[in-house]
């Protein structure tokens, strides 16, 4: 027969009973610590100081608007709330071309950039320049900023169908075509959900008011969050 120390036998239970306690507490705090390693690294892929550069024409230079109500300084705005630590230069200038973007490139990417958002060729087609040129200088303003290691925007426009259906539509057609060849994300364009409002322009017709820019903001922000993230 054979004989079982009760005493020994609780003892043993108590000490499997500890042991397992200890296990779950430790699978606990693993848990617990790879949960909060995983919201430092989130944070830090978020949050990495970037500093982004803005070369647009009048739509981003705040023509006819308060200073720090046009979209690149709700831009920043949006940045602070949302808990990125990134800075803007805008070097947007009302009447800009794509020629004089192209001209002026080389000294802002001495800045040395983690972003650049091309906002132009408007001002071009709305003087009927041709659009092989237009298209040439913007592919150049994508590569020089490519090789100074940043990260590229495209930003498309359309025009007023007066100047023509086949010219205002390879106008637009143009940016999908140079985001796709040279690898860049496109923001369509930039006036989406404001160009058919006329109570969202100025008296010109041309340039938004104030009340315009959150929604401009909101197109461009869906191009740049992935670019922040990188």
């Amino acid at each position: 027969m054979q004989i079982i120390d009760s005493g020994m036998g609780t003892g043993f239970q108590n000490l499997i009973g500890g042991l397992r306690s200890k296990v779950i507490r430790s699978l606990r705090l693993a848990t617990l610590l790879f949960g909060l390693l995983g919201l430092v690294w989130a944070n830090n892929a978020y949050s990495a100081s970037k500093s982004i550069l803005v070369l647009g024409d009048s739509l981003s230079a705040e023509y006819g608007l308060a200073r720090g109500s046009g979209w690149v300084a709700l831009l920043q705005q949006r940045l602070q709330a949302e808990k990125f630590d990134s800075s803007i230069t805008n070097a947007s200038i009302s009447g800009e071309t794509s020629s004089g973007g192209k001209t002026r490139l080389p000294a802002l990417l001495q800045q040395r950039p983690d972003i650049v958002i091309i906002e132009l060729g408007a001002n071009d087609a709305l003087r009927g320049l041709q659009l092989s040129a237009t298209e040439s200088n913007l592919r150049a303003m994508i590569s020089a900023a490519q090789q100074a290691k940043a990260k590229v925007l495209l930003v498309g426009m359309r025009i007023p169908p007066n100047y023509g259906r086949d010219y205002t539509e390879k106008f637009f057609s143009l940016y999908a075509t140079l985001a796709q060849q040279t690898k860049v994300p496109l923001v369509p364009f930039l006036l989406d959900g404001v160009a058919d409002k006329p109570e969202l322009f100025q008296a010109d017709r041309i340039h938004p008011v104030a009340q315009a820019h959150p929604v401009i903001l909101n197109n461009v922000w869906s191009g740049l969050k992935p670019l922040l993230a990188k």
